[in-house]
């Protein structure tokens, strides 16, 4: 599938940016060329890939670096969450008040 002047024209618009005659043919080639890459690499014979959650997991398992999931303060006093509860613009029973946004 190649792409016309027209078709990045229309990308362009979609994106809002302005481009200039020569900056449209120059877009439209390299659009082109990516195109001719991804089909390209469709035609890879992948039957029997298992497929990957994390580029890196070819390699070997990736553990996710996660820190421990600890409670690290105390539960705020009524008198602190008073003090917190202040700059709010509206709240009640120390529940921050929003306008309502759906009908």
């Amino acid at each position: 599938m190649a792409l016309n002047q027209q078709d990045v024209a229309r990308i362009a618009r979609l994106a809002r940016i302005a481009l200039t005659p020569e900056q449209t043919a120059r877009t439209q080639d390299e659009l082109n060329r990516l195109l001719d890459i991804y089909a390209q690499l469709g035609q890879a014979d992948t039957q029997g890939v298992a497929p990957l959650a994390h580029p890196l997991a070819v390699n070997g398992e990736v553990v996710a670096r996660l820190r421990e999931d600890a409670v690290t303060a105390a539960p705020a006093s009524p008198e602190e969450r008073d003090a917190l509860m202040a700059n709010a613009p509206a709240a009640a029973s120390g529940l921050f008040l929003v306008p309502k946004v759906i009908e």
